[in-house]
């Protein structure tokens, strides 16, 4: 039997250093958001049934989107934090099956990526994320320079999607967010719980949108694919 999985995107954040107008899931690229990129290459993959998408208390730029209008999507409540707009989705979603949170300002995920996450999240009990090896010498610094030199033998730069059984997943949230923890992404909770997310080697031009000259790169990767 197929099990069920659906994809959490917290949508809420404000993307301050992008120095825009409005939130940067909301920017242009190629005559689409940067979220309706997102939410198509989500939606497009056959294993993925439904879409929960958390957005901000009184947000006037989501239900101007054609995504409004699909049925697979769902819409939950932000929060200020991320893990707060992932438990409030995380509400939502009514099976025992799977979920895989990714970021909403991640467009440039392709559907080799995300199948290769969901075999290898579905063949563990620890979950797994898409993840790709540090490449550039990595340095510690403090306001007077730099510290030290950091090996970056066995570093990674952790990505999105990252994938769990739903059960999974609110459990090490409230967890780790009952006893203060730092939680910046889902693998971390996860983590905080004893558990140790598998590294799927993922594209690296699965970029998040956070600074201006990204929202180039972003159009770069897309228009190299014809999306």
């Amino acid at each position: 039997m197929k099990r069920r999985i659906t994809a959490i995107v917290p949508a809420a954040g404000v993307g301050r250093r992008m120095l825009a107008d409005r939130p940067k899931q909301y920017l242009m690229i190629a005559g689409k958001t940067i979220l309706e990129h997102t939410i198509e290459a989500l939606l497009s993959h056959d294993d993925i049934e439904q879409v929960v998408i958390a957005v901000s208390e009184g947000d006037p730029y989501f239900a101007t989107l054609p995504l409004i209008h699909d049925k697979r999507i769902v819409i939950a409540l932000g929060g200020v934090e991320r893990a707060d707009s992932v438990q409030s989705a995380l509400a939502l979603i009514e099976h025992d099956g799977w979920v895989l949170v990714h970021d909403a300002a991640r467009p440039c995920l392709t559907q080799k990526d995300l199948t290769q996450l969901i075999q290898v999240a579905m063949a563990t009990d620890q979950g797994a994320i898409l993840a790709s090896p540090v490449r550039d010498t990595m340095k510690r610094g403090t306001p007077n320079g730099v510290e030290t030199t950091v090996d970056r033998v066995n570093l990674w730069h952790a990505l999105t999607p990252q994938m769990c059984s739903v059960s999974m997943l609110r459990t090490s949230l409230h967890s780790a967010l009952s006893a203060g923890a730092v939680i910046t992404d889902e693998a971390s909770a996860l983590e905080f719980c004893g558990y140790k997310p598998k590294l799927v080697l993922g594209r690296a031009d699965n970029i998040k949108v956070t600074q201006p000259e990204d929202l180039a790169l972003a159009a770069f990767y897309l228009q190299q694919r014809g999306e």
